[in-house]
């Protein structure tokens, strides 16, 4: 299912009464079926907080999330739309709403932190929408991301995660404010929404723990932050049917916050990526939904690097598979038996580098190259396949050839037409003939050489015989005639013998083009994805940069800068790690006689009597 086909929202998370998280299979299905990678962008936040309407702006509609204009909260779980993105070609904006945290209906708090924990590992944007101002009570009220580091953990090790390893995986944060009555002001001089928001975060020194903590764990655990201000949208008649006013119905200043909200989210918002800068697809991302559920249900902590592993080896296999079918698919074109053997060999090459190419697009973490070597022995299962009915298919072509034009033959053989003086010469003559008409013949394929000689092997006793019993030939020309049907024979086998030499020729070429092409991809690959982890480290380190470069205070610059160093060596680390030497393991793709040899001798060493 494409995007745009997706009308309306659904339900992707469903939260139970009990509190317990569940995946709604409608919602996955849905997901499953995008192939085009994704942005996505979450918000969360107290209930009524008009949540909903950012998001339904965000889809470029005034209907879609529920809004609601009572006090209870509409969203319960978390509820999914996915439209085509306005700004990125090829991408989907995947958009959640959260249930409200702090709903006084529900009782208890751990269903809120589940949701903010589920919102947090599958968005690339985080939106907390709040109201009124950034204060003391609106961050007691973000007392969730406190409780963070306890609800989602990114290495499967038992040590603790530290602050740097964690950021690099976190969303960007912006931080909504709604119905703002306040002067972006600091010290009575004007300043910016985020300045507001920076200044509003900053610890204060010697001041009590439970109002720096939450102020903490915002300034390190998310980078980029970004904040908007906005007025009140209305008059409160009007807030009463916001799914059905116009722009020209609210107050400008609401709409020009609202406008610049959307074009940030639409242009700054980073597709959903994983480690080392993969990319996550609609699929991809349903995936990781459903480890996340299914470790909250059984009472685990969400581990990113485990969802990734398990996301990998599914991937990776239908990856494999994939390319296995697109290979047959391009194979399908073959018409049996080919002419020659290079005809074959040059459709595999064209099949093999494009289902390899798709493999290379949908695989990552294959560093044993595991999946990779799956792929090839597919690949080589396949071609032996062919290669194997390319020789039965001209087997069975060149018999019924033979039968054709050979059926004179055999009846003057079966006549008696030969046993007369003199026959001896007709018989060759005929047999020689006939062996002409038959290499004329088209449609014959790889194996015309090899069922020629086993024919011709086969009457060799019968011109032997006829020889014997030629009275008019003298024991000299006999003895001729038997050297000649000798110097023939060899010959037969000579020729036999090039078409084997032939086809191991032309398969070990083939082993080197595949090779070739194996590493040419692998390095291609490796290099790609060097490249998205590099850009990624560029892009975090821009962040911290920019924000040591502006630390209100000594101690927080120096952290900032601790982080930069860690994700310095961080990176020297996975460089280190990742060089291979591609080529040594492209050696070892095609070992030995290939799959189109080995077919073709089976063939010559079981069916040639």
């Amino acid at each position: 299912m494409a995007a745009r086909s997706m009308k309306e929202p659904v339900c992707l998370i469903e939260s139970d009464s009990k509190g317990s998280l569940r995946l709604v299979p409608s919602g996955l299905e849905i997901l499953q079926q995008i192939e085009q990678e994704v942005v996505v962008v979450s918000v969360v936040g107290m209930y009524r907080t008009g949540k909903s309407y950012l998001m339904n702006r965000l889809a470029g509609a005034n209907k879609g999330f529920a809004l609601g204009s009572t006090i209870q909260s509409k969203t319960k779980g978390i509820w999914m739309w996915c439209v085509p993105h306005p700004r990125k070609t090829d991408h989907t904006l995947v958009l959640l709403d959260t249930e409200g945290l702090g709903d006084v209906e529900k009782g208890d708090t751990k269903n809120d932190n589940w949701i903010f924990a589920m919102a947090v590992l599958l968005s690339s944007t985080l939106v907390y929408n709040a109201l009124g101002t950034i204060d003391n009570k609106s961050m007691e009220n973000l007392h969730y991301v406190t409780e963070l580091t306890k609800n989602i953990k990114i290495k499967s090790k038992e040590e603790k995660d530290d602050d740097c390893t964690i950021v690099r995986y976190l969303p960007s944060f912006v931080w909504t404010v709604r119905d703002f009555t306040l002067l972006l002001e600091i010290a009575g001089k004007p300043c910016t929404a985020d300045e507001y928001l920076e200044n509003s975060i900053k610890e204060i020194q010697g001041g009590n723990p439970q109002y720096n903590e939450p102020r903490a764990c915002l300034r390190k655990l998310f980078l980029p932050r970004k904040c908007f201000v906005f007025e009140s949208p209305a008059r409160p008649k009007i807030l009463q049917r916001m799914e059905e006013v116009t722009d020209a119905e609210l107050f400008p200043e609401f709409v020009e916050e609202a406008n610049k909200f959307t074009d940030y989210i639409y242009t700054k918002s980073d597709t959903k990526f994983l480690e080392d800068g993969i990319k996550v697809t609609g699929r991809m991302l349903g995936q990781l939904a459903e480890t996340y559920v299914k470790a909250i249900r059984s009472g685990e902590v969400p581990c990113l690097e485990n969802a990734v592993v398990a996301l990998a080896e599914i991937e990776n296999a239908k990856a494999v598979e994939q390319a296995r079918v697109l290979y047959v698919h391009r194979m399908g074109s073959v018409r049996f038996p080919t002419n020659t053997l290079e005809e074959l060999s040059a459709i595999h090459t064209a099949s093999e580098r494009e289902a390899l190419a798709l493999f290379m697009k949908h695989s990552f973490r294959d560093d044993n190259q595991e999946y990779n070597k799956k792929l090839v022995r597919a690949l080589q299962g396949e071609y032996k396949q062919k290669c194997e009915r390319n020789i039965n298919e001209s087997r069975k072509a060149c018999e019924q050839i033979i039968k054709r034009v050979f059926e004179s033959l055999e009846k003057k053989v079966g006549a008696g037409f030969y046993s007369v003086p003199g026959g001896y010469k007709l018989f060759s003559q005929d047999l020689q003939v006939m062996t002409g008409t038959y290499r004329l013949a088209e449609g014959k394929g790889i194996m015309a050489e090899e069922l020629l000689k086993t024919y011709q092997d086969k009457k060799e006793l019968i011109g032997k015989a006829i020889l014997t019993a030629d009275k008019s030939l003298s024991e000299a020309q006999r003895k001729a005639e038997a050297e000649k049907a000798k110097r023939e024979k060899a010959e037969r086998e000579k020729r036999a013998a090039l078409v084997k030499q032939k086809a191991q020729e032309v398969d070990m070429a083939q082993q080197k083009k595949s090779q070739e092409e194996y590493v040419k991809q692998l390095n291609e690959k490796n290099e790609k994805d060097k490249k998205a982890a590099d850009d990624r480290h560029d892009q975090l380190m821009a962040v911290f940069k920019e924000k040591a470069d502006n630390a209100g205070n000594k101690e927080e610059e120096l952290r900032l800068k601790r982080q930069m160093d860690a994700l310095e060596e961080n990176k020297k680390s996975a460089e280190n790690k990742n060089t291979r030497k591609w080529w040594e393991w492209g050696l070892q793709i095609v070992p030995g006689v290939g799959p189109l040899y080995e077919a073709y001798r089976h063939w010559i060493d079981t069916g040639s009597d």
